[in-house]
């Protein structure tokens, strides 16, 4: 569909089909953690409208609306997902559904699944069925994610994994796991296999552990003696590297957007003016915060526009593969100041840690937490120097 005509035919059906099926209550913006549907085996749903929304929009295929119909998606194209995309965001309307699946392992298996691997896990990823976690970092590989040591012993029909991940988001809670090994130690890089199995396997164990936020996702993962079947290789064996980087080039772009554009909150202009008040004209109250705010939302809603325009020149296979560093970097330091200026509306209240009135700290708690965003997904000081090395092709080691 490439006519404009056809897409404002295809907006008006999907202004008017969101407006009947998107329950009220998920066009409120959430809360917090508690109100995002992450799916998977053990997942509780807050309400019976959070259980709708997401059926009614896995059943179009619309909670990842580009994939092939074949494997759960919508199969719409680039133009018709960015309707959608407006038309969600318009109404307000929730995510229906927040995946490591959709946002990572799904692209890669797109692009480097075997037809078994898509068959069997595109389509309960896209339905919510299965919660997924990432096996990358470990204790002495982070930023240099190639020194990983993880090891698979590779059998004729099966792999024994042992080894241990760190920093593995929602490890406690997730179903399967997406896991770089190592099997081969004599290559670096050319010596990775990119693995998937079920957290319930035997031999798998987590550990969460505590931020300063007094909360956490993070995990450490162990693994001791796990066996995984074969056919749960994706890609060629030792060929798992460069998987990784495509699945990495995926996350940094999807956690940049997120964080960037402030996703599914109220303007936070909106936000400052219930903590501060606003003055006989309408505008926030305090002079200082309101011009601190402005500067943030002009910057927030270039970032966006970036994103528009990154998502357009990706149609046109024209993207960059450094600009999901570029993007990861600047979305993580919006977000860091987002949470600065909501802390600054409502002063020495944002720093209560216990009580209903601040739901348990909820802003203090969110804004620590803010903090590990110029880490998680590659840190911002590695980031810049992508985008110095690939982008501004500056001189360096």
């Amino acid at each position: 569909m490439t006519h404009s005509s056809d897409l404002e035919d295809f907006r008006t059906d999907v202004r008017a089909w969101l407006a009947a099926n998107c329950p009220p209550e998920m066009r409120e913006p959430v809360s917090g953690d508690e109100d995002i549907c992450w799916g998977g085996r053990r997942f509780v749903f807050r309400s019976a409208a959070q259980r709708v929304w997401l059926e009614r929009m896995a059943e179009r295929g619309w909670t990842v609306p580009t994939w092939p119909r074949a494997y759960g998606g919508g199969g719409l194209g680039q133009a018709e997902a960015a309707v959608l995309r407006q038309e969600l965001r318009t109404l307000g309307c929730r995510s229906p559904l927040d995946s490591f699946g959709i946002w990572m392992l799904g692209p890669a298996l797109l692009k480097y699944g075997s037809e078994e691997q898509k068959l069997e896990h595109l389509p309960r990823i896209a339905r919510g069925e299965i919660r997924w976690c990432q096996g990358y970092s470990e204790p002495n590989a982070g930023s240099d994610l190639a020194s990983l040591a993880t090891r698979a012993e590779v059998y004729a029909d099966h792999f024994i994994v042992s080894g241990q991940k760190v920093w593995t988001s929602y490890a406690d809670q997730a179903d399967w796991i997406f896991c770089l090994v190592r099997t081969d130690t004599a290559r670096k890089h050319a010596g990775i296999s990119f693995l998937l199995f079920d957290m319930e396997t035997p031999g798998v164990a987590t550990r969460p552990i505590l931020l300063i936020s007094g909360k956490s996702p993070f995990c450490e993962t162990f693994f001791d003696n796990v066996r995984v079947p074969r056919r749960n290789l994706v890609g060629e064996l030792n060929g798992g590297w460069t998987i990784a980087k495509y699945l990495l080039t995926h996350e940094r772009a999807t956690i940049g957007g997120d964080m960037g554009s402030g996703a599914e909150a109220a303007p936070l202009g909106e936000l400052a003016a219930r903590a501060v008040g606003r003055d006989a004209q309408g505008r926030l109250r305090e002079p200082v915060l309101r011009s601190q705010i402005a500067r943030f939302e002009i910057d927030e809603a270039a970032f966006a526009a970036w994103l528009e325009q990154t998502r357009d020149r990706a149609r046109q296979g024209e993207t960059h593969p450094a600009v999901s560093s570029a993007l990861k970097f600047y979305g993580a330091e919006l977000n860091k100041r987002r949470f600065e200026l909501m802390m600054a509306a409502h002063g020495a209240d944002a720093l209560e840690w216990h009580g209903a009135r601040s739901s348990d700290g909820a802003l203090a708690r969110s804004w620590l937490r803010s903090k590990g965003n110029s880490i998680e997904g590659g840190t911002s000081e590695v980031m810049l120097n992508v985008v110095a090395k690939r982008i501004l092709e500056l001189p360096g080691d």
